[in-house]
């Protein structure tokens, strides 16, 4: 990076309080640590082994406990093979009414066809059951061990329990090892994640329950993991933590260029955990009231029931053609 990109993105007067530079952070006292710069960039070479460790850890202990409840891999549907349609989906998964009446008069196919072979072009793609199970199953373990860990090492600090300590002498913090290696753990672990603690353990044990079709479980999980959501992400987090960066900084240690930025990102993650409370609240209650969980609104798209609902909308307004393919998702195309 050149020096000059390198002095602006690391701008002193913009990410330290005044009078402070990064010289300061690293000349620590004898038998002392502080935060420094270069750690950001320690976790990247450890998020490769993180990687692999999760792909160890599904291998070896995940996919026999999905063996073990009985949750299988399966094979999907494969779509008939179609050059013309495969050339649409690569460009666009889900094509709407109008490129759809278009394929139809191309293909000579019926337009409820075409949508058939979209929907199980679609699946083709998902992840199977169980290896969904295997994913949540590795970020629960982690999840869970990381959370442990934390509180082991964090319990016995004093700004745990007064989170005025977290601002004296500030940015000149001691870090012990314990803190240390938690943060870089989980900085590695997201870094891993490119090639959310306690709460986020309800949510995957919940997601294990469900994939394993123990709906009972699944539902309380998901009750606790509500509970646990609204405590953490609507009072501790902002009576607490942002409370405690709003108000406590600004009298101890007083605002700088990076405290604007800072906060703001706090209260817009504040405003994110409100909307996320609003559709976990809405799936606990139908867990409550209906017996059952729905699919978590925040998470990434499980099922196809959601686009055969869809699917559906079109095909009442288009009318088929009568070719003698309807309904035949194996037939051939006839050439034009």
């Amino acid at each position: 990076m050149p020096p000059s990109i390198s002095n602006w993105l690391w701008s002193e007067r913009f990410w330290l309080p005044e009078n402070v530079s990064w010289a300061d952070l690293e000349r620590p006292p004898p038998g002392v640590e502080y935060p420094r710069l270069r750690d950001i960039f320690i976790a990247l070479p450890l998020a490769v082994g993180v990687f692999l460790l999760r792909l160890l850890f599904e291998r070896l202990v995940a996919k026999p406990c999905a063996h073990i409840l009985q949750i299988q891999g399966g094979v999907p549907r494969r779509a008939q093979s179609n050059d013309v349609l495969e050339r649409v989906y690569q460009s666009k998964a889900c094509p709407d009414t109008r490129q759809l009446e278009g394929l139809s008069k191309q293909l000579d196919w019926d337009v409820r066809k075409i949508q058939r072979w979209f929907r199980i072009r679609r699946n083709q793609d998902r992840p199977s059951t169980q290896k969904k199970f295997c994913e949540s199953m590795w970020r629960f373990t982690f999840y869970l061990g990381i959370f442990i860990y934390a509180i082991r090492h964090l319990w016995v600090s004093p700004w745990m329990w007064d989170t005025r300590q977290c601002w004296y002498n500030y940015p000149f913090q001691p870090l012990s090892p314990g803190q240390y290696n938690y943060y870089i753990a989980e900085l590695a672990f997201y870094w891993s994640l490119m090639f959310s603690q306690f709460t986020d353990i309800k949510r995957k044990a919940a997601k294990l329950a469900n994939y394993a079709k123990y709906q009972r479980l699944c539902d309380g999980l998901f009750v606790v993991f509500s509970i646990s959501f609204f405590l953490t992400r609507l009072v501790i987090y902002p009576f607490w933590i942002v409370y405690s960066v709003l108000f406590e900084s600004w009298e101890i240690v007083g605002p700088y260029q990076a405290w604007w930025l800072l906060n703001g990102l706090l209260l817009v993650l504040q405003v994110l955990h409100v909307i996320w409370f609003y559709l976990v609240a809405r799936i606990a209650v139908k867990a409550i009231f209906k017996g059952k969980v729905s699919k978590d609104d925040r998470s990434d798209i499980e099922s196809s029931s959601d686009e055969e609902l869809k699917s559906k909308t079109p095909i009442q307004t288009l009318k088929p053609k009568d070719n003698g393919l309807n309904g035949n998702l194996n037939g051939d195309a006839h050439d034009h």
